[in-house]
């Protein structure tokens, strides 16, 4: 795993180009705004919460993400304002809110499910506002793009907030998913994913900072840049980029996929997903 810098230089290809994000508001989709309109893009964003940014490149819709109809509203302004899109950044979360170890009744004794919230906007949110994009950037002219996903250290390790970390893991799940569909349709789209660890944004609560003198804290300005460099470098495609303490390593590649290639050797599950949908093709003829 190889730690790497992010230099003004590289994000400059950005100036010009048109973003939409959710959860624009606050914390590291706030810090991304400002970064990229510094660099000279157009955002369009979304957020619960009024954007606290104003500017002329800057074009805000209160947006649900749970709501599909939200989110076509986002993506229809997008398109409507500048005739296209050029990167999408898949942000809006909230943290856990459901204790699998707690127990809670209805009226008539009987036990109540779980809270869903966190997986509707952490992992169907992200899922559906990609999925928009993948929609715009196929059918623009010239096609292609690409979609940046907000996924989170606990996306690869073990974490304590049960639903947050598995919303985290469909994240990662979802990118290693897509991605070899692009390649095998020959589609100029990339998707990729930042990893951010303990990041000062609204999920931490006020006085922890303070604290904690072993943790790595960032600020959610250096996370933006790992948001700003997935978009500008037109090489990276289903890379998961890991920041600490505002230092950057690329993990999925350096790390991850190669140890479990180490492993089980020559990667087949292709050929074996392609036999397979060929003989149910035949089976339902």
């Amino acid at each position: 795993m190889t730690e790497f810098l992010i230099k003004d230089e590289d994000l400059a290809s950005l100036s010009d180009k048109v973003v939409v994000i959710t959860g624009c508001s606050s914390g590291i989709g706030l810090a991304t705004v400002e970064l990229l309109l510094k660099l000279g893009a157009s955002v369009v964003g979304g957020d619960l919460q009024e954007s606290p940014t104003q500017h002329e490149r800057l074009n805000f819709l209160r947006t649900d993400t749970t709501s599909w109809h939200d989110l076509l509203a986002l993506f229809k302004l997008a398109k409507e304002k500048h005739s296209r899109i050029d990167h999408v950044f898949s942000n809006a979360g909230i943290s856990g809110r459901a204790n699998y170890l707690s127990e809670s009744f209805d009226a008539n004794g009987e036990l109540e499910e779980p809270s869903q919230l966190t997986f509707d906007i952490d992992l169907r949110g992200m899922i559906n506002t990609s999925y928009l994009g993948l929609y715009y950037m196929r059918h623009q002219e010239p096609a292609g793009g690409s979609i940046v996903c907000t996924a989170s250290a606990s996306s690869f390790q073990r974490f304590r907030v049960c639903d947050y970390t598995t919303a985290k893991h469909g994240v990662l799940g979802w990118m290693r998913g897509i991605v070899p569909n692009l390649q095998t349709a020959k589609l100029p789209i990339r998707v990729n994913a930042i990893s951010p660890s303990w990041t000062i944004t609204g999920l931490v609560p006020e006085g922890v900072v303070d604290q904690f003198d072993d943790v790595q804290w960032q600020g959610p300005d250096a996370v933006a840049r790992s948001v700003a460099i997935l978009m500008a470098d037109q090489a990276r495609q289903g890379q998961l980029i890991f920041s600490v303490g505002g230092r950057f390593m690329e993990i999925e590649e350096s790390k991850l996929l190669p140890v479990a290639a180490s492993i089980v050797g020559e990667n087949n599950e292709d050929k074996v997903i392609e036999k397979m949908q060929t003989i149910s093709k035949i089976g339902n003829t």
